[in-house]
């Protein structure tokens, strides 16, 4: 199996299937000398790993990391530090329940991955999906978790963060966003009073054994003007690859998205002036990002996570043999795997950054 790997100065390739002994990435063209301590990284694990409440899928997994190489420490230094060489980073799996996926062996999920590996590879992992299955977005949040040390370490304060604004159609009140909401709910949600309307529509969806949809969006503040290229190289283009490699992601926009081609182009236009003595735009449609490269305004970037694929209500399928049949998913699976997309949502975008600064500074210092 190819393409594993995303990026290209800062470019990390992630291994491990589901119910595999272990996951994890190796990230090549990590610049030298900064600091790096597995909490750095666990932090940010421990905000995707499951089990964390009854809206996400019960499977009881540590995620601890463990840093195998690319970071050095001896008596005269204040911590591990990168050298420039490979960071490998492996997180072991301890509750793998293989047995639950005995039954679909033979027969394709609808929504899953399971007939386009077979028409591509004649073989399949069914254990948990293999490679398909979101287990592997452990591995992008331990590279984010790096990627957001280095951009600290070129462009100084850039924030990133992610809330789900969307649980099927059930829209956030903006008038209601509040950052400080995101890490005091389960669903990761600047809303508060959305994200009490969704637990009571979520837990009667899990009881049914039914799933969501739903829509994230993330934000990067602080980021200068100039990352990206106008032809190729474009930010806004690697953004939307990353967010659309996410599992179960079917959609991604950019600043105000599929909302402009209903605007005119009066409203469309982010006019600027002059405060402060710098460029000062009056609103912010293109979502941070003008013919490529960035603006100096936010970064805004919006993703949609099918319902979750493995219900408990039978859908019709076929075997591998071409044998009409019908598919009862088993085992423990998210009612909204949106949710748990959040920090992976968050992760891309600071290794989207963190390339895009290393190439911004190859290219012009």
């Amino acid at each position: 199996m190819s393409f594993n790997s995303f990026g290209r100065m800062f470019r990390f390739t992630t291994w491990g299937e589901s119910h595999g002994p272990a996951l994890g990435v190796v990230i090549d063209g990590c610049p030298p000398g900064i600091v790096l301590r597995p909490e750095d990284i666990q932090t940010a694990l421990d905000k995707r790993k499951p089990g964390t409440s009854k809206f996400v899928t019960q499977r009881k997994e540590p995620d601890e990391v463990k840093i195998l190489s690319g970071v050095f420490e001896d008596e005269r230094s204040d911590g591990p530090r990168t050298t420039g060489t490979p960071i490998s980073l492996m997180i072991e799996n301890q509750d793998q329940r293989s047995k639950d996926y005995s039954d679909i062996r033979d027969k394709y999920r609808p929504g899953h991955a399971d007939f386009t590996y077979d028409a591509k590879y004649g073989f399949r992992d069914y254990r948990g999906g293999g490679r398909s299955s979101a287990r592997e977005t452990a591995a992008r949040v331990a590279a984010g978790a790096v990627a957001e040390k280095v951009l600290a370490h070129l462009l100084g304060g850039v924030w990133i963060r992610a809330s789900m604004v969307q649980m099927g159609p059930d829209t956030i009140d903006r008038d209601n966003f509040d950052w400080m909401e995101v890490e005091k709910n389960p669903f990761w949600c600047a809303d508060a009073k959305a994200a009490e309307r969704w637990a009571e529509k979520l837990d009667a969806a899990r009881k049914s054994g039914s799933s969501y949809g739903a829509v994230i969006e993330v934000v990067a503040s602080g980021v200068p003007a100039g990352l990206g290229a106008p032809v190729y190289g474009k930010l806004d283009a690697d953004l939307a690859s990353a967010m659309m490699s996410i599992n179960a992601v079917k959609g991604v926009e950019i600043g105000a998205g599929m909302e402009a081609a209903a605007l005119t182009g009066e409203e469309n236009a982010d006019e600027i002036r002059m405060k402060d003595g710098a460029p000062h735009f009056l609103s912010n449609k293109a979502g941070g990002v003008l013919g490529g490269i960035s603006s100096g305004q936010d970064i805004v970037a919006r993703f949609a996570v099918k319902p979750t694929s493995s219900i408990l209500t039978p859908r019709k399928t076929i075997t591998a043999k071409g044998e009409e049949t019908s598919v009862q998913t088993k085992g423990r699976h998210d009612p909204c795997v949106g949710i748990r997309g959040v920090p992976v949502g968050a992760a891309m975008m600071a290794l989207v950054l963190t390339d895009h600064a290393l190439l911004h500074r190859g290219q012009c210092g």
